[in-house]
């Protein structure tokens, strides 16, 4: 870079800093000077010489608190999220400038410095650099300032890095624009290097706050969103368990639930067949065959708003008109009964298996709850529960029976074959009906 002499006069004034190696020197000098006077006695130190002395220590001390404190003491560090450095990026097409703010910041050893000399390069090199603060002169060949400043505002990557503008003169008019668009800071160039360094460190410094603030709220969401999915998984597996009613209540309620229905219709079902079947296959086989059967069932029992209550070995119950009592849970049991029959047909021909189900159905009052401190399960009591147990083990493989109660709720809708009296054990002699299928309608 050839510099006529006027300019090498300015340079030499752009860079000086605020304690230059000749002023050091030449304290100190002063200070040894001073001190020599006191240890020799020839030449005693004045009253005068005292207050220069203690001036110069003075602000030596001074200096060295303001300009070499770091930017984060120790407790800071130990409470930050994480930790950033002070970086610098200079835009400016003088070189000049940027050789003497690089000299002004040659000192401060947490300080680190970038210069682009080409404003059209400025955001890259921001986005490459990642500073802490941007200098930038408002007065280029290539591209206004302000218009800079904006599209450095407009990036949704740089608007938050703190700006200070440069300019050449103090302009009330341009200092107004630019913080209208986002400066944060003005300074006419060449600026006092304490003053810069101040500044440098000062917006920095709420800019890695502000960076560990958004790293601290965006750690929260992550964890709230976490916690959501937790607990969306969460209640999903309760809602297997439980209905949703009965899952709300127990959050809420403690001791036991039980509540009564006056009209419902239960239904068990058993695989026929299927301890032969065990014999046959493996164990790990077996239960992944019983699982696909009863996952049907149980799509079958959502399909038609019926509450599964649980299965016990091969055998499945489940449950219309709760927890929210419906009219026709007669037939709502009665159509489930009918599409397990034609999936466990459709099992049988597909895989070549000899099993059949056996259905029994009961309509009548039971108590629904839960009761116990440990692996809640929602049950049924009553004797219609014991009915409808006893109407499937008195059943005939791919049957569906039904009692007289359960046929006077459905007996306008479905085919019947009356089986007339059986003898049910604790029960005695009981009326009951085969249904075997829909009515068909003729239009």
């Amino acid at each position: 870079m050839n510099l006529t002499h006027s300019q090498a006069i300015e340079f030499d004034r752009g860079c000086a800093v605020n304690q230059p190696e000749s002023q050091i020197f030449n304290r100190n000098v002063v200070t040894l000077k001073f001190e020599d006077r006191g240890n020799n006695g020839k030449n005693p130190v004045t009253a005068r010489d005292s207050a220069i002395l203690s001036n110069l220590k003075l602000e030596r001390s001074r200096h060295s608190i303001d300009l070499n404190l770091p930017l984060n003491s120790e407790i800071e560090k130990s409470s930050s999220l994480t930790e950033y450095s002070v970086t610098v990026l200079l835009i400016d097409d003088q070189e000049m400038i940027g050789e003497a703010v690089r000299r002004m910041l040659a000192n401060e050893k947490d300080i680190k410095f970038y210069y682009c000399n080409d404003p059209a390069q400025a955001i890259k090199k921001a986005l490459e650099v990642k500073p802490t603060v941007i200098l930038q002169d408002l007065v280029m060949p290539e591209i206004d300032g302000l218009q800079l400043l904006r599209f450095f505002r407009a990036n949704s990557l740089t608007r938050d890095i703190p700006m200070i503008v440069l300019s050449s003169k103090e302009e009330a008019e341009l200092k107004a624009q630019a913080f209208s668009l986002g400066a944060n800071d003005y300074l006419v160039k060449l600026p006092n290097p304490v003053e810069l360094i101040a500044r440098i460190r000062y917006h920095s410094k709420a800019y890695m706050h502000l960076l560990e603030r958004n790293l601290a709220y965006q750690t929260m969401q992550d964890y709230l969103q976490k916690l959501e999915i937790e607990q969306k998984k969460s209640q999903e597996l309760l809602l297997n368990i439980l209905p949703e009613a009965i899952a709300e209540r127990l959050k809420k309620e403690q001791g036991v639930i039980a509540d009564e229905f006056a009209a419902v219709s239960v239904m068990f079902a058993d695989i026929v067949g299927f301890t032969q079947l065990s014999a046959s296959i493996s164990p790990k086989k077996l239960v992944h065959l019983l699982n696909d059967i009863f996952s049907k069932f149980d799509d079958l029992a959502e399909q038609h708003g019926l509450e599964k209550i649980k299965t016990i070995g091969d055998s499945y119950m489940v449950v219309a008109g709760l927890p929210n009592p419906r009219a026709d849970h007669g037939d709502a049991i009665a159509e489930m009964a009918i599409d397990m029959q034609e999936a466990i047909v459709q099992y049988r021909e597909e895989f070549g298996l000899t099993i059949s189900i056996r259905i029994g159905i009961h309509s009548g009052p039971v108590v629904a709850g839960i009761i116990g401190t440990k692996k809640f399960i929602y049950d049924l009591w009553g004797d219609t529960v014991n009915t409808a147990s006893r109407m499937e083990s008195h059943g005939i493989p791919d049957g569906i029976q039904i009692t007289e109660a359960t046929y006077s709720l459905i007996e306008d809708k479905y085919e019947f074959e009356k089986r007339g009296l059986i003898s049910v054990k604790g029960k005695g002699q009981m009326a009951a009906y085969l249904l075997k299928g829909r009515l068909e309608v003729d239009f």
